[in-house]
């Protein structure tokens, strides 16, 4: 008997399906508004341009200030000791942004939860954040897991789901289980960064007996104090990788303009 989080992967798996062999009859369309698209585009040009993109260029690991030109990290991140080398989003957590992940995490229930778009547009989002990233190739791509209790819950890691896509894009290797989740800590939401960085301490350990490269891509949704992101990377430099780049398809940011195209 089906589980709720594997029937939840299958229908979710279904609908996608589904959208792609409509695709092959009818004209793609646009997620947002229904105009018609080019094959390979999930948005039309104007939908696009609603989604606040993060300016290039900053810190690559706050994308909140200039960076040094030696070592692409401002002075702040320099003195940091961060576990995470490098962190990438290409788009704020706010407006569009921020609509279409809430969709994609919380599907309605139903049929309308079916609709394969919303986790098609964070993937688009995902793989521009990717894309910022320079130098060698990662070893593995890795999610932020959940505790399995809220995985029952929910029926699906909406990390996982990201992660499995952008390795298959980039074809990198992918393990969904290379980190564990210790514990079921409460949600992050309205707690500040001291709080949210006390409340995911120790949450995570890796599996034994995982492959851990030197490289490793980790992979969560959104991004707001990098807390648990960082606490997770702890735990896989403690299983011997020497850089782990952190991406997420949107980061919460306090006054960096962002850039439209």
């Amino acid at each position: 008997m089906w589980s709720k989080g594997t029937a939840a992967e299958a229908f979710r798996k279904l609908a996608e399906l589904s959208r792609g062999a409509l695709e092959l009859v009818l004209p793609p369309t646009c997620g947002g508004c229904d105009a018609q698209i080019d094959p390979t585009a999930v948005l039309c040009m104007a939908c696009d341009r609603r989604l606040e993109r993060i300016a290039p260029g900053t810190c690559q690991l706050c994308q909140e200030m200039p960076p040094r030109p030696d070592t692409g990290l401002c002075a702040s991140c320099e003195l940091s000791d961060s576990a995470l080398t490098a962190c990438f989003a290409a788009f704020r957590f706010e407006g569009g942004g921020a609509d279409w992940i809430h969709r994609f995490k919380y599907p309605k229930k139903g049929l309308r939860g079916l609709d394969p778009v919303p986790a098609s547009v964070v993937r688009a989002m995902l793989h521009e954040a990717g894309c910022r990233v320079s130098g060698p190739q990662p070893g593995l791509v890795v999610p932020v897991p959940l505790h399995p209790r809220r995985l029952r819950l929910r029926g699906f890691n909406p990390a996982a789901e990201l992660a499995r896509a952008l390795a298959r894009e980039f074809e990198i290797p992918f393990d969904p289980v290379a980190l564990c989740r210790t514990r079921d800590t409460p949600s992050q939401t309205g707690l500040d960064r001291h709080e949210r960085r006390h409340n995911v301490r120790g949450a995570f350990r890796s599996r034994r007996g995982r492959n851990i490269p030197e490289q490793i891509w980790l992979v969560d949704d959104v991004v707001t104090t990098a807390s648990t992101l960082t606490e997770a990377a702890i735990a896989l430099r403690a299983a011997g990788a020497r850089a782990v780049i952190g991406l997420c398809a949107a980061r919460a940011l306090s006054n960096v303009p962002s850039v439209n195209r």
